[in-house]
This record gives structure tokens, sequence and C-alpha cells, in this order.
């Protein structure tokens, strides 16, 4: 949790820094951000025959983007926090519905007066708190063992490369040549020096880090899309797209991280908020792991 508030703070010190003008020509700077805070829950008395468990959901999602665009340089920003979590009554432990912080920059050079542009972007993402495996002791009850957390793992991309851009809202990235770092905590990778044990870890390795080491170098390509549209009067759909190739190991397994928003607005404050989320990894599980999420609370742009 304290590591979801400091990153918050950080956010909110960061756009301001983005948006201040006295460096930059008035309206050289576009800036926007939204707050959202959304909560379902469900409540049963010991006298409900209809079945049904006592549980709560919250999901806290904080977006920030600062745009700069002047003569031929253009140059985007933006940082997304998103944190969820969600409690059952027969449940000991509160289980994470979202945790992700993702920080994306783009800078280009158009060129002549094209929607193409030199570019070269830089990309940092990794969770804010804990993960947790959970089971049962030999006594029935419920146990948990951590298996991630803050920057373990963290991804870092960089590169050049060509993007072609309409508008803020609509731009695509294509770096052929993408350096990715792959850090963990050494705690989740240490096995010791009995080789039977090395081996044995680096069959499945940990998001791709090997026995008793704490990163991984990858030198790819990597595609990166965004498209924001506007599907009826209040709803406003959010894709983003990025695909990876690693052509130093298996370059045919592709990495693919999709994320579609579907917005919807009641009014000014009150919103409905669709999320599916699909990733391809074979570094961390051998299939697609699927998210989705629905709530509907208040919203706060800026």
């Amino acid at each position: 949790m304290k590591n979801l508030l400091l990153s918050i703070s950080l956010c909110l010190l960061t756009f301001s820094g983005f948006t201040q003008e006295q460096e930059a020509p008035k309206n050289a700077w576009t800036k926007s951000g939204s707050l959202s805070l959304l909560f379902n829950q469900a409540a049963f008395n010991t006298q409900w025959q209809g079945g049904g468990t006592s549980n709560y959901a919250a999901n806290l999602g904080l977006t920030c983007n600062a745009n700069y665009k002047k003569d031929k340089i253009t140059w985007d920003n933006r940082l997304v926090i998103e944190y969820g979590i969600a409690s059952q009554k027969d449940q000991e432990f509160t289980r994470k519905t979202s945790d992700r912080f993702e920080f994306n920059s783009l800078v280009g050079k158009e060129i002549k007066k094209s929607l193409w542009h030199y570019s070269f972007f830089l990309n940092a993402r990794t969770q804010l708190t804990s993960g947790y495996t959970f089971g049962e002791d030999t006594d029935g009850n419920e146990v948990r063992t951590e298996n991630t957390k803050f920057l373990s793992p963290g991804y870092f991309q960089i590169g050049p490369g060509m993007l072609w851009k309409k508008n803020d809202n609509l731009k695509v990235n294509i770096a052929p040549a993408t350096a990715r770092l792959i850090i963990v905590d050494g705690i989740f990778t240490n096995v010791g020096q009995d080789q039977s044990n090395i081996d044995a870890f680096n069959e499945s390795s940990y998001f791709g880090v090997k026995a008793n080491q704490t990163s991984r170098f990858e030198f790819g390509a990597a595609i990166g899309a965004y498209g924001k549209f506007t599907l009826f009067k209040n709803v406003v759909m959010e894709n983003t797209l990025n695909v990876y190739s690693n052509y130093l190991e298996d370059p045919q397994n592709i990495d693919v991280d999709y994320t579609m928003n579907l917005l919807m607005s009641v009014n000014k404050w009150i919103t409905a908020n669709v999320t599916f989320q699909s990733i391809y990894d074979d570094n961390a599980v051998k299939g697609f792991q699927i998210r989705e999420a629905l709530g509907i609370g208040i919203t706060y742009g800026f």
C-alpha cells in the first residue's frame, strides 16, 4: 500500500511538472488525466436462504497524459496506475483484482510533412504490491505464498523506430531494434548451487530469468498501438496493443499484451467501466492470461 501511495504522489508531481509551460510556447503542451474509484459490494445475513457470500471489490485507477507538439517535434507521455482488491467473507486474505504501474514516453520527428515520424520510445512497467498463490495447510487453514512483488518482475524497453501518428488518439510505433531488460528479486531465483536444482528451475525459469540471476536482457522488435474512439454518445472505447519478439531466443514466441477499456458516462461524475486484458508471455505462463472487470463508480477528469 505504501508503494501505491508513493506512486500516486509521484504521478501527480510528474504530471504537474509536465504541464508547466515556462519553457515551452503557449499551447505546446496538451494534458489530461482521470482519477476513478469503482466499487462493487454484496451482503447477505445469516437467515438468507438463496445462496451467496458477502463480498466487496474496489478498484482505483489513475491516468496522466502530457503531450507536446511544436513544429516537427511530438512527445507523448502517459502514466497509468491501477490497483484493485476483492474480499469474500469466508476468505482469510483479500485478493488483488488488478495491479499495474506503467509509464510510456514516445518522442518523434515528423518526416516531410507526413503522418510518419522518426521515433524513440521508452516503456517501464511493473506492479505495486506483492502477489500471492493461495492454498491450504495440513489443517485446512488458508495460506498464501508470495510469488511477485514491486519490480519483480520489472520490464524496461527502449529503442528507435518509426511512428505513424494521425493524432493523440490514433498512433502506431514500430521499433525493430528494441532493447528489453527484465529484473527480478533474487529471493525468487535463489536455488543454491546444486546443479540438479538449477537445471530443474531453468526448465521453467522465473519470468525468463534463470536460476541465481536477477535480470534478463533481450533484443528484438516491438510494436505499440493506441486507439481511442467514441462509439456512441457518452461511450468511449480505448485500445492498447503491445507486441514483442525476442531475436535472441525463440523469436516465434511473440509476447502480446492487449487491453480494452470501455468507459460509459452516466453524468459528469458517475461512470461504468468495462476492462478486458489478454496477455501472452510464455516466460510467465504457457497460455493466455485473461482479466475482465466491470464496475460502476466515480470518475474525476482533469
